[in-house]
C-alpha cells in the first residue's frame, strides 16, 4: 500500500526490491503488521524488529546490493507472487558477485500479500555471496556454469 492507494501484488514485491536496493526508509510500509519471513541462515523471522535485525545483520557484510527486475521470472497466482532471478552486489570486503556469472547472486521469493501488504515472504539464496564456504563446495573440480 502506499498512501490510499493499493497496489497489486506483482507491483507490492517490485516495489520491495527497488526499496530495499535503494535502503528506501518507506520498505516497512510494504508490510502488514506480525508479517513472517524466511531468510537462510537467520531461519523465520515475524514483525518488524525480527526484519530490521535481518537487514542489520546482511547490512554489515553487503555494501551494494542489486536486483536485476528486468530479469526476472514473475510468477502470480491470486495473494502469491513469485519472483525469480538474479543479483549482484559488493561485499564491505571489497569483494564482489554478479548472479549469472558468479555462484552467489540466484534468488527466488515467494511473497504473500494481502490488501496491498506483504503478509509473507520466503527468501531463497545463498547467502555465500562470494562463495568464501569452499570447505562445503562438494563439487570442487567440476567446471561450474552460472
Amino acid at each position: 500500500m502506499t498512501g490510499n492507494v493499493i497496489l497489486a501484488p506483482v507491483d507490492v514485491a517490485i516495489a520491495y526490491f527497488d526499496r530495499l536496493d535503494r535502503g528506501a526508509p518507506d520498505l516497512l510500509e510494504l508490510f502488514a503488521d506480525g508479517f513472517e519471513f524466511y531468510f537462510p541462515k537467520f531461519g523465520i523471522g515475524k514483525g518488524r524488529d525480527d526484519f530490521v535485525a535481518c537487514l542489520t545483520g546482511l547490512q554489515s557484510q553487503v555494501e551494494r546490493l542489486t536486483h536485476y527486475i528486468d530479469r526476472t521470472t514473475v510468477i502470480e497466482a491470486g495473494d502469491k507472487v513469485v519472483v525469480e532471478g538474479i543479483s549482484s552486489g559488493r561485499l564491505r570486503s571489497g569483494k564482489e558477485w554478479h548472479g549469472g556469472m558468479t555462484a552467489g547472486g540466484r534468488f527466488c521469493n515467494v511473497f504473500e500479500i494481502r490488501g496491498g501488504l506483504i503478509e509473507r515472504v520466503s527468501i531463497y539464496l545463498d547467502p555465500d555471496y562470494v562463495s568464501e564456504d569452499t570447505d562445503r563446495f562438494l563439487w570442487k573440480d567440476r567446471k561450474s556454469r552460472w
